[in-house]
């Protein structure tokens, strides 16, 4: 059972640097220790000191291709980053209890799983929407106490939703489930709360991406059973860095402006006979044109286009990541980026003339990097991120010219990150 001693000392005397290496890069260890050392002391300052504390992490994500097709059973490439929420954590014979820093305590019954609706849009959702559906999937749900802090920005584009989601799935599976539930069924898990509790309408892409972790292609045809498949190969062998940009865009609330994406593609899917986008195709919308334009109107046209185009440059993405063609990746980026600009429209929200930061991201990028890198959207759009491959030689550079434009620290290079959810334990990191 161990001690928040224990912890302290395991930690600060360096016996978990290779496994904080292998989450944040071995550059980044010392800023890992005093993170977590900072995590335990939030958990004895709000709950007590506990007799049996346990470590806890889960990644945020970073999109690479597949720009709003996973709700509609397209196939999506994505990654998990080395920006995450992490908890310490006790359980209890109570609620499930957690405290996130700068946040007002949730507090939710494990066995008092109705929605709330006074609750949806809040954290508190979440809570109850993954016990829930623990609980209806016959696995075991119980109490515990909880402390988290998050290094993944709000609003980001990187999913701090479905990072703190399948943080909290996997500390459920480890207390109570002996770590036996798949990471993909946590992922589902995890989106179900999201949809059904909180009641933002979203795919799978997000929460498998924490949860499996590294970079992996998903294959949603099949939503009950995705085809995940890991692209082992790494961006620094491309000479590329990953860098997201926040333009610091209006994050006024933009539940509808997602919402209509998924609303008006599924609108054309039934006008094509079928109940999403996956299952029709190209030809089928041309033919159907006249009446798809009338029925739907244009943006929901222009966005079914985006669908049946990014859905087939996925595989072409992952094709040029593991032949090492970084011309052919880079090209199929901005083809991405492109379209949903152009065709999805997700790059402000609708009627905004002043406010276009996101724009202006986009356009600053592209004068920058030419033909030497690639940008596109990053993840829901509207609000959030831009997301650019920069050569590793101009990384600097290109950091210190976007920041210039919009905010110290608003560029942030990130590293992929192995795995998703785990557990710190022993002298390694446990994935469960």
């Amino acid at each position: 059972m161990p001690t928040v001693q224990h912890w302290r000392e395991a930690i600060g005397s360096g016996h978990y640097d290779r496994s904080l290496a292998y989450l944040y890069g071995e550059a980044n260890v010392f800023a890992a220790r005093a993170r977590y050392l900072r995590v335990i002391d939030g958990y004895v300052s709000t709950f007590g000191e506990p007799t049996d504390l346990r470590l806890f992490s889960a990644p945020g994500r970073t999109e690479i291709g597949g720009n709003h097709t996973d709700h509609n059973h397209g196939r999506t490439l994505a990654a998990s980053v080395d920006m995450d929420v992490i908890a310490a954590v006790e359980a209890t014979d109570g609620d499930i209890a957690v405290q996130s820093e700068g946040y007002s305590m949730d507090r939710v019954s494990p066995w008092e799983l109705q929605a709330v609706e006074e609750e949806r849009g809040h954290s508190a959702a979440l809570v109850r929407g993954l016990a829930a559906r623990f609980a209806q999937f016959g696995w075991e749900v119980g109490g515990f106490n909880a402390y988290t802090i998050s290094s993944v920005p709000k609003g980001s584009g990187l999913s701090s939703s479905a990072a703190f989601e399948v943080l909290l799935a996997t500390v459920l599976n480890a207390l109570y489930n002996d770590g036996s539930i798949s990471r993909l069924d946590l992922a589902k898990a995890s989106q179900y709360a999201e949809s059904a509790y909180y009641g933002k309408p979203c795919g799978l892409l997000d929460q498998t991406a924490s949860s499996v972790g590294g970079i992996v292609t998903m294959d949603f045809a099949d939503p009950t059973n995705p085809q995940v498949e890991s692209v082992d190969v790494c961006f620094d062998d491309f000479g590329l860095s990953l860098c997201v940009v926040d333009a610091h865009a209006d994050h006024a609330d933009l539940t509808d402006e997602y919402a209509a994406v998924t609303r008006e593609m599924k609108a054309v899917s039934r006008q094509l006979g079928v109940e999403f986008l996956r299952d029709s195709d190209y030809a089928s919308l041309l033919a159907a044109m006249p009446a798809v334009r009338e029925a739907c109107g244009d943006r929901a046209v222009l966005r079914a286009m985006h669908f049946f185009a990014e859905d087939a440059r996925v595989p072409q993405q992952v094709e040029a990541l593991r032949a090492g063609n970084t011309a052919a990746f880079l090209k199929l980026i901005k083809e991405s980026g492109n379209s949903s600009f152009e065709y999805l429209q997700n790059i402000y929200p609708s009627g905004a003339t002043r406010a276009q930061a996101l724009a202006v991201a986009l356009a600053a990028a592209q004068t920058a990097l030419g033909d030497d890198g690639a940008w596109r959207v990053h993840g829901g759009g509207f609000g959030g991120t831009i997301l650019c491959f920069v050569p590793c030689e101009r990384t600097t550079e290109f950091v210190r010219l976007m920041d210039g434009i919009f905010g110290k620290d608003s560029s942030r290079v990130l590293r992929i990150r192995p795995i998703g959810g785990a557990e710190l334990g022993g002298d390694h990191v446990m994935s469960v």
